[in-house]
């Protein structure tokens, strides 16, 4: 994935809306919404492990309309290997788009968990 994307640029399949560099352990906070098959194929459980493998706090969702919702916070590119990882998934899933909203990072997680609703 390349380092940096311009607002709404499309880089590697996934949407970015940041325009700045940041260091690799710059803590980053990226808001996720990953859609296509993505509902009953393990999606949470796996981008859990996943998240919990990089250090990466913050939590994942099922949507009503069918795409997972992610917050990830953690080392920047620590949150872009998982931003990545959402862009195929588990082996089940089939992602068709991956959008990424860049927030300022809060520091509000203690873990990374499963969010029901």
């Amino acid at each position: 994935m390349k380092d940096s994307a311009s607002e709404g640029e499309e880089v590697g399949g996934i949407k970015m809306d940041r325009g700045e560099d940041e260091p690799a352990m710059a803590k980053v906070r990226a808001h996720v919404f990953i859609r296509g098959r993505v509902q009953g194929v393990l999606f949470r459980s796996t981008t859990r492990e996943e998240a919990n493998l990089r250090g990466v706090k913050g939590w994942v969702r099922n949507l009503e309309d069918g795409r997972v919702e992610a917050v990830f916070e953690g080392d920047r590119n620590k949150v872009d290997e998982l931003i990545e990882f959402c862009h195929y998934g588990p082996p089940a899933a089939k992602v068709s788009s991956v959008e990424v909203k860049w927030e300022p990072y809060t520091g509000e997680f203690k873990s990374f968990y499963i969010r029901y609703r």
